[in-house]
């Protein structure tokens, strides 16, 4: 039988299982060394974890919390090996990357004679200087997440919950988990200026993308922060603006790194600092000055008073405290190292000042590293042609909308000019062609202002995408639009009869999930949980016991909640706005007054099930539940967010239900005939499915849960219209365009 795998294939393995013999056997000796690093840092790690880290955590979770909160909040351990596995998985995860250098350095011989040994020509000495930055760095981010983030984000945690009668009784595993990746991504966060100025001193990333991109990266931390901290505004900040402020450091220290690199040939530091003497003298005097002040004329005293009043058992000792040294020595080593820390800094400032002192292409003597995006439009006429021969039309595309967002036409008007002048100038006829057309663009845009010129710039990005679409299908656009999907266009057009009313689409979405988020941070949580407690049997003395195995499972599901009515909310201004569309492109019938008669009928139906699921079926099936777990003398606990769940799929989901049929009544009414529902019952059950899979717990039971009564709710929509269309035979309009294609 012929092999699965062609012959380059085989090679490479057998390359690979060969040059991993000779590793082995290279190492073979060696190998009891490794082991020996592997067990030992195992050994530390499991031995730590159980004498030393489980309690420091602890006291980290605990430290700003008030003592009535931190009595309530404990953690426990859900399956009886759950703590010593725990243990044994962190220890191997330590010990295998401790054993890694090791590893490394006793095969440097082999990698060596098969050419992989990296051959760098940086010195040793600054590997190592780089390497300790990194540590230090990270070091540094992880000690801010576990004495500043940690104990206030945990405090409101736990506070929060008892508000809400939830108990802080977090699993093990999860708890250290959320500690350990929080505090990883603070100790990668802290690495962000040597990966920025790495990056753009080797141009593997322009320096400018990381400074144009600042808004990008704002949000990105604001939404990164926004998922996994706390809600309230406090530690929001607490996350994001240490991190913004850190960006903005990372972008000043590539910047002076970059302009060094670019400007080699002219740094002298002994010039610059003789001609800014006065700022280096001012800057090492102060340096020195601000640290005497904080220990001599009560500033450490002030800073201890407020971290008493905060609640901290932390200090600022008095110099030499602690370490048996004389106070007077102590302080002046510290005097003199801020001086000299202050020194270097203002000698990097004054070496930068004086490489900066021109434009981009005049400092570099290169033309092409003129950043257009700083230029007005005067400057962008007048920049050499080299800024714009290096740029490709995507590239051009993005100045000129940047420009328009800034609200600069005339900028973006000249970046397309002069993009096709540089590009397009030198190719005969069909250039002076390519030119008239750009005048004559240029003049509409003259004529029609901004909208002239934003026509210009989306055809310009229509024909660019046509282009790629072409590309993908060997040339035939026409192909590609049945290819694809067969809806290509038709998605396309709807999409873009939307992004005009995007604004308010996405207002409506917020405001109401803004809103319902508020209302159950505000207490909603803890009056649903209340009134359904209410409800249970009066012989289950005790209630219900609601905890959160994972310190932001609470605040997780608020979120997951307050999204879900955010788009049932924008779903009926999505409908409306996209009718027109829709019926032109033959998906939907009838006129925009169809779009009432939806919204109306399935909020009817939602509420309708809502209400039944919240007075009824809720409270019913949820007493049945406790129920039967109190006669069997079980301790009634459960995960917020599996109790909460319940409830939504017990009354919301009720609606849900409920409008499955009527939903396609009205698609028939909108033009998908009777036939179709009855005969793609296949595909639509494989959907629920699918869906179920994605938006359940992880087993089979739940998706089954979800899943059975959605398809029941299907085939009562079948049969709802089997009655209303007399078998098929009279569909309540006829079928749709989009049905027979």
């Amino acid at each position: 039988m012929a092999s699965a795998l062609d012959e380059d294939t085989q090679q490479s393995i057998a390359e690979g299982r060969e040059t991993a013999k000779a590793f082995l056997r290279s190492i073979q000796k060696d190998l009891q060394k490794v082991f020996v690093v592997f067990l030992i840092s195992f050994l530390a790690t499991f031995w730590a974890l159980r004498v030393y880290i489980w309690d420091r955590l602890r006291e980290v979770t605990e430290s700003s919390m008030s003592a009535a909160v931190a009595a309530e909040a404990d953690i426990i351990a859900t399956t009886p090996f759950e703590v010593i596995l725990l243990q044994a998985k962190i220890g191997l995860i330590v010990g295998a990357v401790a054993a890694i250098p090791p590893l490394i350095y006793v095969t440097r011989d082999e990698l060596r004679r098969r050419g992989m040994w990296p051959r760098s020509p940086i010195a040793r000495w600054k590997l190592a200087l780089l390497g300790l930055l990194a540590a230090g760095l990270f070091s540094a981010g992880v000690a801010y997440g576990v004495l500043a983030f940690f104990p206030l984000m945990f405090g409101f945690l736990a506070e929060f919950g008892l508000e809400a009668d939830i108990q802080p009784t977090y699993g093990i595993v999860m708890w250290t988990e959320f500690i350990v990746f929080l505090s990883l991504s603070f100790g990668l966060a802290g690495q962000m200026p040597m990966v920025i100025t790495g990056l753009s001193y080797a141009e593997i990333v322009p320096y400018e993308t990381f400074r144009d991109k600042w808004r990008h990266a704002v949000v990105l931390i604001f939404v990164f922060g926004a998922v996994f901290s706390p809600p309230d505004p406090f530690t929001q900040l607490l996350w994001a603006f240490p991190l913004v402020a850190l960006y903005g450091f990372s972008l000043y220290l590539a910047k002076l790194v970059v302009t060094a690199n670019r400007s080699a040939d002219r740094i002298d530091v002994l010039g610059a600092v003789r001609n800014h003497w006065n700022v280096v003298v001012g800057a090492t005097v102060l340096g020195g000055a601000l640290v005497y002040g904080f220990y001599e004329y009560g500033g450490r005293t002030a800073l201890n008073d407020l971290l008493r009043l905060a609640g901290s058992d932390r200090r600022f000792l008095a110099p030499g405290e602690g370490f048996g040294l004389d106070p007077a020595t102590t302080l002046g080593i510290y005097v003199v190292a801020w001086a000299l820390a202050f020194t270097a800094v203002a000698t990097l400032w004054a070496v930068y000042t004086d490489l900066d002192t021109a434009s981009a292409g005049h400092r570099y003597g290169d033309p092409t590293a003129v950043d257009v995006s700083e230029l007005d439009a005067a400057g962008v006429r007048a920049a050499p042609a080299d800024a714009f021969a290096e740029m490709d039309e995507e590239e051009s595309l993005a100045l000129a909308q940047a420009a328009i967002d800034d609200d600069d036409a005339e900028k973006a008007q000249a970046i397309l000019d002069r993009f096709d002048e540089v590009n397009e100038g030198g190719d005969g006829d069909g250039a002076e062609g390519d030119a008239d057309d750009s005048a004559a663009s240029a003049g509409g845009a003259g004529d029609a202002g901004e909208d002239g010129l934003v026509g210009t710039v989306q055809n310009r990005t229509s024909r660019a995408s046509s282009t790629f679409l072409a590309e993908l299908t060997d040339g035939n656009e026409e192909a590609a639009e049945d290819d694809i999907g067969g809806y290509y266009k038709d998605l396309k057009f709807i999409f873009d009869s939307l992004r005009t009313r995007s604004f308010r689409i996405v207002a409506v979405f917020g405001v109401v999930m803004a809103a319902a988020f508020t209302w159950l941070y505000l207490g909603g949580l803890g009056t649903v949980r209340g009134d359904l407690e209410r409800r249970v049997p009066a012989e289950i003395e005790g209630g219900i016991n609601i905890i959160t195995l994972h310190p932001v499972e609470a605040l997780i599901f608020m979120v997951k909640f307050s999204v879900m009515l955010g788009i049932l909310a924008a779903f009926p201004v999505v409908l409306y706005y996209a009718w027109p569309a829709l019926r032109e492109r033959g998906f939907v019938a009838g006129r925009i007054y169809q779009v009432y008669l939806w919204a109306g009928a399935l909020g009817a139906g939602m509420i309708g099930g809502f209400a039944l699921g919240y007075a009824y079926i809720a409270p019913g099936l949820i007493g049945w539940l406790v129920t039967d777990a109190r006669l069997a003398d079980m301790i009634i606990t459960y995960r917020v967010s599996d109790f909460l769940w319940l409830v939504i799929y017990t009354t919301i989901g009720i609606g849900f239900l409920a409008d499955v049929p009527i939903a396609m009544v009205l698609l028939n009414n909108a033009g998908v005939p009777y036939r179709v529902f009855r005969e793609r019952w296949r595909e639509v059950t494989i959907g629920i499915m699918l869906v179920a899979a994605v938006f359940t717990p992880a087993d089979v039971i739940t998706m089954l849960l979800a899943t059975v009564p959605l398809m029941t709710a299907y085939g009562v929509g079948v049969g709802v219209l089997f009655l209303v269309t007399f078998g098929g035979r009279r569909d309540l309009s006829p079928p749709a365009e989009f049905v027979g294609r």
